[in-house]
């Protein structure tokens, strides 16, 4: 598997806006994308206006794939005026469960 975490601050004042889009584009990836195995968003409990992004995709082909689908362009033209600093991403390779398990 390759996985994907993204950290993204939001302006505070976008909290709500950002997560409507974010979880578009997770759904839509999740729905659309055969590759995508899970699209997970989540929010920081002591800053809200921090999020991880975690996307788990079969290959790594299927990540570069995802960059290429018209939600993943919708939400990137309108997401980066949200945040309050530019996002960061880490890849990561599964260790447990082993891959057969996710899929």
């Amino acid at each position: 598997m390759h996985i994907v975490h993204v950290s993204i601050h939001v302006k505070a004042e976008q909290l709500e806006v950002f997560k409507e889009l974010t979880i578009d584009n997770a759904r839509s990836s999740t729905s659309t994308e055969p590759g995508c195995v899970r699209f997970d968003v989540v929010q920081q409990v002591d800053d809200p206006t921090r999020f991880v992004l975690v996307e788990i995709y079969r290959t790594p082909a299927d990540a570069a794939k995802h960059k290429e689908t018209q939600h993943y362009n919708n939400w990137l033209l309108k997401a980066e005026s949200l945040l309050a600093e530019p996002r960061t991403r880490a890849i990561y390779t599964n260790v447990f469960p082993s891959d057969q398990d996710l899929t």
